[in-house]
């Protein structure tokens, strides 16, 4: 049987950080951050990274574990994070993930193995290459000689992916569709359960975001942007492409103000909480609970209590 793990997860601002601390209080257990940008070090404002005090004592894994020029997919993150939920797992300890970036999340979840081929191997330069000589066209269709499934279903925009599933053929000489044919036919590595944060009416979630937004840029958003710089991060890197961090580039570039900065940001974050609320609730596992005007804990506590009694945790 799978080992059960417990996953928090949520949009932006809904109060995951807390919710993970107190269960790992409860529960004996540890915390595994799930989040594409706070893996980076030196951007704990815009990110929302948990900080010590907001730890409580509780270790937390995958925060500040590598370097903004790097650039990180959802096969490179599970493969970081699973030796750690095995080894908390095995000091008798709980895992307990909690993030609001869907795609690592299930990654990590079903620990499945990814195709193999990386960004910077001699046949994605290779193909690079030839996008920049040929365009797309030629080779989407020679994908589709190959792999007619992945070129139906991928958008000619989609260069990055129709290069990746190219690439992955070369190099192993399996189409990337019967890769993941064959890895959905395998039982997840382990046994999550879901407990989802949300506020029951989205003009709450909307308020608590831009107040958040505030806050991030009173405790220095612009000088966390300004010291990435000036460490010799090139602007274009993965990481100043983040929510908070791209539109205060703009203000140190001069070609916004603080106020238009702001605004920006606050617009950003609520799409992008939209988006993660639109990839969440597809998944039927997840016990939701409901915040009204304010965040309760201890009612948030009561319920997953309940729902984690039920599932056999402990």
């Amino acid at each position: 049987m799978a080992p059960k793990i417990i996953c928090v997860a949520g949009p932006t601002a809904c109060g995951k950080t807390k919710m993970g601390v107190l269960l790992a209080q409860k529960y004996n257990g540890e915390v595994v951050s799930v989040d594409s940008m706070q893996i980076y070090r030196g951007m704990t404002i815009g990110t929302a990274a948990p900080t010590p005090e907001e730890m409580e004592g509780i270790p937390h894994h995958m925060v500040a574990v590598t370097d903004p020029a790097e650039q990180w997919s959802a096969a490179r993150y599970a493969e970081m994070a699973i030796p750690i939920v095995d080894d908390i797992l095995a000091r008798g300890k709980l895992p307990i993930l909690v993030g609001g970036t869907g795609l690592w999340m299930d990654a990590l979840i079903q620990g499945r193995t990814f195709a193999k081929g990386a960004a910077g191997g001699k046949i994605r330069e290779m193909l690079q290459k030839r996008l920049e000589q040929e365009g797309i066209a030629p080779i989407l269709e020679e994908l589709r000689q190959v792999d007619p499934a992945a070129a139906e279903r991928l958008h000619p925009a989609d260069e990055k992916r129709i290069l990746r599933a190219l690439e992955v053929y070369l190099e192993t000489g399996k189409t990337i569709t019967a890769h993941n044919e064959e890895t959905k036919k395998l039982p997840p590595r382990y046994d999550a359960v879901w407990i989802g944060l949300q506020f029951a009416d989205r003009a709450d979630m909307k308020a608590l975001i831009d107040r958040r937004v505030d806050a991030m840029v009173e405790e220095g958003l612009l000088d966390e942007v300004r010291r990435l710089l000036e460490s010799g991060l090139d602007r274009s890197a993965t990481a100043l492409q983040a929510i908070g961090y791209k539109e205060f580039l703009g203000v140190l570039d001069g070609t916004a103000t603080v106020e238009e900065a702001l605004e920006e940001v606050k617009l950003r974050s609520r799409q992008y909480a939209k988006r993660q609320l639109t990839w969440l609730r597809k998944n039927p596992d997840i016990h939701w609970i409901l915040w009204e005007k304010q965040r309760d804990f201890e009612k948030a506590m009561q319920i997953s209590t309940e729902i984690l009694s039920a599932a056999g945790v402990f």
